[in-house]
């Protein structure tokens, strides 16, 4: 069984799909940890690098090649990534959406606590680090839309769409699984 994560900023693609690793005694791939590695080894933010995928796929291509090389090798895991459903069409797809508001104090209250690596930049306030998720998913789905004609945000592409907004990684966990176990 193949699961993908796509979904909005903070809404938990990590964190769910480490529950559901665990769950499932299923290996789990990460591409934003992958991203963020690569912004760490150029010594910029995630925010930069989206900027820099923006004028260069290089970066994006090398991603995409290591999604599809796992699913050519390997028939069982989760991966979390956005567009992560479309390079491994075989999977069952997950949307994970939460309100803005919701997935910007996420990201702001992990970044304060240090729970995300140097890679994200330290914000002096929620609504700076709204602005700064808000642009950077609109980039994402520019940059998605010029490289693959994909619009990663479009309900349709998943299987099932699961909105944490007011919900646990837990319980979003429990929903997928549910959903699974009846298929």
């Amino acid at each position: 069984m193949i699961i993908t994560l796509s979904g909005k900023p903070g809404s938990g693609k990590s964190t769910v799909g480490k529950i559901l690793s665990k769950r499932l005694g299923l290996k789990h791939y990460s591409m934003g940890d992958m991203q963020r590695r690569f912004a760490k080894e150029k010594g910029i933010t995630i925010e930069e690098l989206g900027r820099l995928e923006l004028k260069d796929d290089k970066i994006d291509r090398e991603v995409d090649a290591y999604q599809t090389e796992i699913s050519e090798k390997e028939d069982d895991f989760i991966i979390d990534g956005r567009l992560s459903f479309y390079f491994i069409p075989k999977s069952i797809k997950i949307f994970l959406v939460c309100s803005d508001e919701e997935g910007s104090r996420r990201i702001y209250s992990d970044t304060k606590s240090n729970k995300r690596d140097s890679s994200e930049r330290k914000t002096k306030s929620l609504e700076e680090t709204m602005k700064i998720m808000i642009k950077r998913e609109k980039d994402n789905q520019k940059r998605f839309l010029k490289y693959y004609g994909i619009d990663f945000l479009d309900k349709k592409n998943y299987d099932l769409v699961v909105d944490t907004t007011d919900i646990s990684a837990e319980e979003a966990g429990e929903k997928i699984l549910k959903f699974i176990n009846n298929q």
